[in-house]
C-alpha cells in the first residue's frame, strides 16, 4: 500500500470542499447581508512513524539437511531450531534452567520422588551396575532404600522384593502457544516421546528404554516414571521437546522423516517462525507475534536470516567484515585463522567468542590389547606388555610437550588438562595439577623400570633389561595412530620430536577415520589393536568417568560394544565412578566430593594422557551484544532471542 506524507490526505479534502463551494450559485438579497464564515482548518493527525524493520544475518558453515527434531543432530540444525524452539530448558554453566517449564523438578521440592514398588521375576529393572536387565535369580540389585555399594544384594529368585522407582513431574508455563495460535499442551510432549520411541525414528533409545511410563497428568503437567532401580543423574531433563500433535498426529514416525511440515517448516513456539527455505542459499524467518516473551521486547529483530557460506572460515570472516553477516556461528578455526580472528578483535573490527571444552583430545595407551584377553604369553604375543606399569605411563606423559600445543596452535586460549573436565565445569578438581613436561624425570622413571639407554645417544630408542613382561633387548618403539586432520598431524610430529628426547621412538600412522574408528574386532581402536592412539571424545555435560570402567572394555564377550578401548581395569576406580554416577546432584556436597575423587584416580592412574580441551569459536560484528558462548549449551546460539546490536544494545 502506498503511504502518504503527513497532512496530504487532509489538504486533499480541503481543496475539494473549496472547489465545490466555488461551484454553487451565489444567493444575494438587497436587505440581508450574507456574511460567509471561513471554514475551520481541520486538525491534522500525523501518520504514526513505524520503526524501521531490523534484521539479523547469521552465517553457517553448513546447511542443515533437515529441521526435524528427530531427523538429524547437526550443529547447523540446532542453530536454526534455537529460533523456532526456545527451550524447553537451557543448559547454563552445565545446569538445566527452565524456559517453558515452571521449574526443573527436584527431590528437595517433592516434584521428583522415589516410591518403593514390588518387582517380580521377569520384570525389567536396572541392576546395581546401572544396566537394564530382566530380574532373575542372582541378579545384583539395590533394595528399596539402598543408595550405596554396601547394601547391594543378589536376589534369591523367590523372596518378595521391593525396589525404588523414580518419578518426576514437569509443569508447562501457562499461556504458551504454538505459532499458529494453538495452545502448547502436555500431550504434545507425550506425542513427541511416542514418536521418539518408535522403531522407525533414528534416535538413541537409552532413556526411552529406562522409562516405565511417560504420561500427561493434566493439560500442563507431564510425569516421567523410570524403571525400578533407574538412577539417571539428569532426571530433571527427562522432558521430551514437544511436537505439535494437532499438525503431525496423522503422520507415521517413518513418514515424519520426509514430511515437509516436520523437516522444512516445523511449527514452534519460539521467537521466530519459518518464512522460507531456499535450498543451497538461505533460510529466512520472521518474528513470532505470539512469542511468550514478546512483552519483554524480544526478539529484537523483525527478520532472521541464516546464510550458508561453506566451511571456509576466511570466507565467513570476510563476510563478517563486509557486513554481509552479523554473526558467524560456531566454527572450527585453524591456528592461522584463530590468529587472524584475535587480531581483528584487538583492532575493534569483530567480536570473538571463545569457549573451552567440554570436548577434549587425548592420547590413549593400549594397556591391554585384545590379544591378551585369552592370556598374555611373553613369547607368543606380537606386542610386549608396554603399559601395564604405571611408571611407564607417567614417563610417557612427562615426555609429551603438551604446553607447546596450547602455545603454538591454540594461541594460549586453552589449557593443558589435568582431567577430563574443563576448568569451567563446576565439578572440576581445581587442586589437581597436570603432569608437566619434564623429560629428565621421565627418563629417570624409564631407567627405574628397566628401559635403558645403551648407545650413549639419548635420542636412540631405549632397550628393555629386566622390564616385567618384556623380552630383554626389546627396543622402545611404539606405533602412534591418528587421523590426517591438520592439527593432529602437527601434534603427532611434535610428540615424536619431544618423546625422542626421552629415548622413545614413535612410529606415526595416519589412518582414515573409517579405518581408525571401525568397530571391533577388526577396528584399530574398538578392536583394541594399537599402542598409542590420538582422538577426541565429544563429551556431554555430565562427567564421563564411565569411559574407563572395566565393563566398558570392548571384547568378544560383549560383542565389541564398549568405549574403554585402553583395556584399563581397576576395581577401585570402577567403584568410585559408580558411586559418583549413582549420587544425585541434589546431594551437592557428596556429589562434588565423589566426582572429584574419581578425577583424582583418573589423574593418578593415567589410562590416557589428556592433550587439550577443544575450542568453540564464534564471531560477531563489533557492536553485537547478548552473545553468550556457554560450552554446556546445545548450540552457541542458545540465547538467540536476546541478541542485539547498535543502539539496541543501550
Amino acid at each position: 500500500m502506498t503511504s502518504r506524507k503527513p497532512g496530504t490526505f487532509w489538504r486533499y479534502l480541503l481543496g475539494i470542499s473549496l472547489l465545490l463551494a466555488a461551484c454553487q450559485p451565489t444567493r444575494t438579497s438587497p436587505t440581508v447581508e450574507v456574511i460567509e464564515e471561513t471554514p475551520a482548518e481541520p486538525t491534522v493527525q500525523p501518520t504514526p512513524t513505524l520503526p524501521p524493520s531490523r534484521s539479523l544475518v547469521v552465517c553457517l558453515s553448513q546447511e542443515p539437511s533437515t529441521l526435524y527434531l528427530y531427523g538429524g543432530n547437526s550443529r547447523s540444525m540446532w542453530s536454526v531450531l534455537e529460533a523456532l524452539y526456545d527451550g524447553p530448558y537451557d543448559k547454563v554453566q552445565y545446569a538445566a534452567q527452565p524456559v517453558i517449564l515452571e521449574k526443573m523438578p527436584s527431590l528437595a521440592d517433592g516434584d521428583a520422588y522415589f516410591e518403593p514398588v514390588e518387582v517380580q521375576r521377569g520384570a525389567e529393572v536396572v541392576d546395581a551396575d546401572g544396566n537394564l536387565v530382566v530380574l532373575d535369580q542372582g541378579v545384583r540389585v539395590r533394595p528399596s532404600g539402598c543408595t550405596g555399594a554396601d547394601c547391594v544384594v543378589s536376589w534369591d529368585g523367590t523372596s518378595p522384593f521391593n525396589m525404588d522407582r523414580l518419578s518426576a513431574d514437569f509443569e508447562l508455563l501457562p499461556g504458551i502457544t504454538w505459532s499458529d495460535g494453538e495452545p502448547l499442551k502436555a500431550e504434545d510432549s507425550v506425542f513427541s516421546f511416542q514418536i521418539a520411541a518408535d522403531e522407525n525414528t533414528p534416535v538413541s533409545k537409552q532413556w526411552i528404554d529406562l522409562t516405565e511410563s511417560y504420561e500427561a497428568v493434566d493439560e500442563r503437567t507431564v510425569r516421567w516414571t523410570g524403571k525400578p532401580g533407574a538412577y539417571p543423574l539428569e532426571y530433571e531433563t527427562l522432558f521430551w521437546t514437544p511436537l505439535p500433535k494437532h499438525v503431525l498426529q496423522n503422520y507415521s514416525a517413518a513418514d515424519l522423516l520426509q514430511t515437509a511440515e516436520a523437516t522444512d517448516a516445523p511449527l514452534g513456539w519460539g521467537p521466530y517462525i519459518m518464512k522460507e527455505w531456499v535450498k543451497g542459499d538461505h533460510i529466512e524467518l520472521e518474528k513470532n507475534p505470539l512469542y511468550f516473551r514478546a512483552e519483554e521486547g524480544l526478539p529484537a529483530f523483525d527478520k532472521l536470516v541464516y546464510r550458508f557460506l561453506g566451511q571456509e572460515n576466511d570466507d565467513n570472516l570476510a563476510a563478517l567484515l563486509s557486513g554481509e553477516c552479523d554473526v558467524v556461528d560456531q566454527n572450527t578455526f585453524t591456528d592461522e585463522e584463530l590468529e587472524v580472528l584475535l587480531d581483528l578483535e584487538k583492532s575493534g573490527k569483530v567480536n570473538a567468542f571463545i569457549g573451552v571444552g567440554p570436548e577434549w583430545e587425548h592420547i590413549d595407551f593400549g594397556i591391554k590389547p585384545a590379544s591378551y584377553d585369552d592370556g598374555f604369553n611373553l613369547f607368543q604375543d606380537a606386542r610386549q606388555d608396554l603399559f601395564t606399569d604405571l611408571r611407564v605411563r607417567q614417563a610417557f606423559a612427562m615426555c609429551m610437550d603438551r604446553q607447546q600445543i596450547i602455545d603454538r596452535w591454540m594461541l594460549g586460549q586453552s589449557v593443558v588438562p589435568a582431567t577430563y573436565l574443563p576448568p569451567s565445569h563446576p565439578l572440576y578438581a581445581a587442586d589437581l595439577p597436570p603432569l608437566t613436561y619434564d623429560p629428565e624425570e621421565g627418563s629417570r622413571l624409564l631407567d627405574e623400570v628397566g628401559w635403558k639407554n645403551v648407545t650413549g645417544d639419548p635420542r636412540s630408542p631405549r632397550q628393555a633389561f629386566g622390564v616385567p613382561n618384556v623380552l630383554d633387548g626389546t627396543e622402545l618403539i611404539v606405533n602412534y595412530a591418528t587421523t590426517k586432520a591438520p592439527l593432529r598431524v602437527k601434534i603427532a610430529e611434535l610428540m615424536a620430536e619431544s618423546m625422542a628426547e626421552c629415548g622413545i621412538q614413535l612410529n606415526v600412522q595416519y589412518l582414515d577415520p573409517g579405518q581408525l574408528y571401525a568397530p571391533g574386532p577388526e577396528g584399530v581402536m574398538f578392536g583394541r589393536q594399537f599402542d598409542l592412539v590420538q582422538f577426541g571424545w565429544e563429551s556431554g555435560t555430565q562427567p564421563p568417568c564411565l569411559l574407563y570402567e572395566s565393563d566398558q572394555i570392548p571384547s568378544a564377550e560383549n560383542d565389541w560394544i564398549g568405549v574403554n578401548i585402553t583395556g584399563y581395569s581397576n576395581q577401585q576406580y570402577d567403584e568410585a565412578c559408580l558411586a559418583a554416577r549413582q549420587t544425585y546432584p541434589d546431594q551437592a556436597e557428596v556429589y562434588q566430593e565423589r566426582q572429584q575423587a574419581v578425577q583424582r584416580l583418573f589423574s593418578e592412574e593415567l589410562p590416557v594422557v589428556p592433550l587439550y580441551y577443544r575450542l568453540r569459536v564464534a564471531a560477531g560484528r563489533p557492536d553485537l551484544c547478548g552473545f553468550d558462548m556457554d560450552v554446556s549449551a546445545r548450540s552457541a546460539l542458545w540465547n538467540l532471542e536476546t541478541l542485539n546490536y547498535g543502539e539496541g544494545c543501550q
